[in-house]
């Protein structure tokens, strides 16, 4: 996809794999999270581009160097009885940002959603991230504060399953 000045979107292929590992890493260093990542190349290139791939992923170019990506996957909504797209990740090298390749990013996936027939698109951000919750609801998205995310994982994750 072609947009607007220097600004390229492509789907993201298995020779994208040190890229995608740089943006996830860089992500959590914003979120103040970097201890958390654990992903490895190997790790991606098999969920990532494997005989099952659990995501999908989009790159951004900006003069043709990467500027951000966005990684994504389907859910599905009972109410709705469709399929949706969950945003697991987006980010923008912040010296690019302001320049639209966010935006650029959620639309790229607006007109995946609609191509493909699901009924919402939806992601999670951090609270305290002030300046992404406006960018946001300039775009018309509006927060779910009636839900609460819940995760299991680890020790309780294995214990639940019964290991």
């Amino acid at each position: 996809m072609n947009t607007s000045g220097g600004l390229t979107i492509t789907i993201a292929t298995e020779g994208d794999v040190a890229q995608i590992l740089t943006f996830i890493k860089a992500l959590a260093e914003y979120e103040r999270l970097a201890d958390s990542v654990v992903a490895t190349e190997e790790g991606l290139r098999a969920t990532l581009f494997g005989p099952r791939p659990y995501a999908e992923c989009v790159i951004a170019r900006w003069n043709g160097e990467p500027a951000g990506f966005a990684l994504f996957f389907h859910n599905y909504s009972t109410f709705l009885g469709r399929p949706g797209l969950y945003l697991e990740d987006l980010f923008v090298k912040p010296e690019l940002r302001g320049k639209g390749v966010g935006r650029s990013l959620l639309s790229y996936l607006a007109n995946i959603a609609l191509e493909r027939n699901c009924g919402r698109l939806e992601w999670s951000v951090l609270d305290w991230n002030a300046s992404a919750i406006g960018f946001y609801r300039s775009l018309g998205a509006e927060p779910l504060e009636e839900w609460t995310i819940f995760r299991l994982k680890g020790e309780a994750l294995s214990r639940l399953a019964g290991h």
